[in-house]
């Protein structure tokens, strides 16, 4: 009987050992299954980085040359590729119908100008007539007022002054107005032909180079048709976009450098004009617009680049592997006691390696910089 109780506690010992040994094997094989990422530490300082704007190089500014009149074309003195000058003769138009145009409204002009002159003389003629008439009004009516003349005598120097004044008036009034309307109206028709005249020379408005053409001789020129494309190249611009978080490290002025695809071993000199007051549609990015002095080579159309070197403020700054992207936000797992915490975080600066984070975490703590992609929120995890 003494016996029993050590086989009952030899048994309990066993299946206690059963229980031990399986829940140890249970752990080991949890452990197994939890991810193992490497972390880093966040830190805290200036972050060098470089702010890039791609794009094609434009002219500062393109007219487009049309013909203010309707004509023949006789003659295009540059094609496309050509420089020109302000001033230059680019295309001449048919003139022989205004030439003639021009010879009718003088040949008016001098018509009307000779009728104008015999009203004149019809005026001075009236008037010397006017003026006999009233002289000799004024010598009856004296004699008259002394009886010394009679009625009838007054009454003909009173009908021939009276006769003498209507022809001076009309010799003063429309007849004259008349002829000098002719004279104006001849004056402004060879003024108007004048000016189509010099419209059938198109200049340059400006300096530049030929880019388009769209007529040649023989082809009838219309009124704001565009014969010619011309683009001022002298100095070219660089148009782009930039973060939000690189606006306030860049300003109007800075000089920046431009690299070009077809000229690899060169730099060009640009200068940032402008920065956009407005984000462009997307609200993360500011246009941003770059002058660069053309030496010569440079031609609208190549593919450029601008870089600037900047420094920020300093500021919490994790390796760019541990940021991750999901609707639109930039979020990083925390690792803390071993359980990745997903959280949002704005980003700063960035460059090849590292990124900022201006707000979301702080100095000190643990981020995943491995397998992020496949992690999630309060995942446990073997961080090292």
């Amino acid at each position: 009987m003494k016996e029993k109780p050590r086989v009952f506690v030899t048994v309990l010992s066993i299946i206690l050992l059963i229980f031990v040994l399986a829940g140890c094997s249970n752990q080991a094989t949890d452990s197994k299954n939890v991810m193992n990422i490497k972390t880093a530490v966040a830190g805290k300082h200036k972050l060098q980085a470089t702010i890039d704007v791609s794009g094609v190089l434009l002219p500062t500014k393109t007219v487009n040359v049309v013909s203010k009149i309707s004509g023949q074309v006789t003659g295009v003195n540059f094609d496309v590729g050509n420089n020109v000058k302000a001033g230059d003769t680019l295309i001449t138009l048919e003139t022989r119908t205004l030439n003639a145009q021009l010879q009718q409204a003088e040949a008016a002009l001098q018509s009307a100008e000779a009728v104008v002159q015999a009203a004149k003389d019809q005026i001075d003629q009236a008037k010397i007539n006017l003026d006999a008439a009233q002289k000799a009004y004024d010598r009856i009516k004296a004699l008259y007022d002394s009886s010394a003349a009679s009625q009838s005598q007054l009454d003909d120097v009173t009908t021939k002054l009276d006769l003498a004044k209507k022809q001076y008036e009309i010799a003063v009034g429309s007849a004259q107005k008349q002829a000098q309307a002719s004279v104006n109206t001849a004056k402004a028709n060879i003024n108007s032909i004048k000016v189509q005249l010099d419209n059938s020379i198109i200049t340059s408005p400006i300096k530049g180079v030929i880019v388009n053409r769209n007529i040649n001789p023989g082809e009838i020129a219309s009124p704001g048709v565009v014969l010619l494309t011309i683009a001022d190249t002298s100095t070219l611009k660089l148009k782009g976009t930039v973060s939000q978080q690189s606006v306030p490290l860049l300003q109007a002025g800075q000089k920046i450098n431009v690299t070009v695809d077809v000229f690899p071993n060169k730099i060009f000199e640009g200068i940032i004009e402008r920065i956009g007051p407005m984000a462009v549609s997307t609200g993360e990015y500011f246009p941003i617009e770059i002058s660069i002095k053309n030496p010569g080579e440079l031609k609208a159309g190549l593919s450029a680049h601008a870089s600037v070197n900047v420094s920020s403020s300093e500021g919490v700054v994790i390796p760019s592997s541990a940021v991750f992207q999901s609707n639109g936000q930039s979020y990083v797992y925390v690792i803390k006691n071993n359980v990745a915490i997903k959280r949002n975080v704005t980003i700063g600066l960035k460059n090849d390696s590292e990124v900022e984070v201006l707000k979301g975490l702080n100095k000190g703590e643990n981020v995943a910089v491995t397998n992020v992609s496949s992690l999630f929120d309060n995942m446990p995890v073997n961080g090292y």
